[in-house]
């Protein structure tokens, strides 16, 4: 449940978009990732899978021009100090309770998930959403202090979507709802949210050396 878990939340989070039109807001949502040297925030609510409630907390850090990011966790307790670390070619998930970590590829990692997405490219906005349809729920706030509630489902059509809330004011998600049949399974915070705090890729990159690899 770990990676599919994982890969959800990511595409619901950075399926984005915002503006005075749906294709605006994934544009300047688009353009201020791509301006951006790195990025990292927190992701923090409650979510009901397989009928339990959880826990969500979990920091993301990342380099859009490499599309390499790094999340790690907190909450579940299932998954606390777990890690991942994405790249265009493969997936790192560290497993803290045995000291392992499981490679898996891009392609593999995301047809595992069933989102038909790179989960890799939770940088590149624009090429995540073509997967999606996207339109435009709502609009609150004044000049400058605008927030856009948008919705995005899956081409292949389902019954799952998301929900995301993007403020103008640096063009950034604030609040991410996960939907499946009708009902709301993840409702998520985003905060602490930074650009440019000079992230390295070594950094980010990082896991411990003595853990045991197992390439799937």
């Amino acid at each position: 449940m770990s990676k599919r878990l994982t890969l959800t939340l990511l595409a619901g989070l950075l399926s984005v978009v915002g503006a005075q039109t749906a294709q605006d807001i994934v544009s300047k949502v688009d353009a201020a990732q791509k301006a951006a040297k790195d990025v990292s925030f927190r992701l923090s609510g409650n979510a009901s899978f397989d009928s339990a409630a959880q826990k969500i907390d979990l920091t993301v850090k990342a380099i859009p021009a490499q599309s390499l990011a790094r999340v790690q966790f907190m909450a579940p307790d299932a998954l606390a100090d777990n890690v991942i670390v994405a790249d265009k070619t493969e997936i790192r998930q560290y497993m803290y309770l045995t000291n392992q970590i499981t490679v898996t590829s891009a392609q593999k990692a995301a047809e595992q998930a069933g989102l038909g997405l790179d989960f890799t490219q939770l940088t590149n906005t624009a090429s995540m959403l073509a997967r999606y349809n996207v339109k435009l729920l709502g609009t609150t706030g004044t000049a400058g202090k605008r927030v856009y509630q948008l919705e995005a489902t899956p081409k292949t059509g389902g019954s799952d979507s998301s929900r995301v809330w993007i403020t103008e004011a640096g063009w950034r998600p604030t609040r991410i709802q996960l939907l499946s049949g009708g009902k709301t399974i993840a409702d998520l915070t985003v905060s602490s949210y930074k650009v440019n705090s000079g992230l390295t890729a070594t950094a980010i990159r990082q896991l411990p050396k003595d853990a045991q690899i197992i390439k799937q």
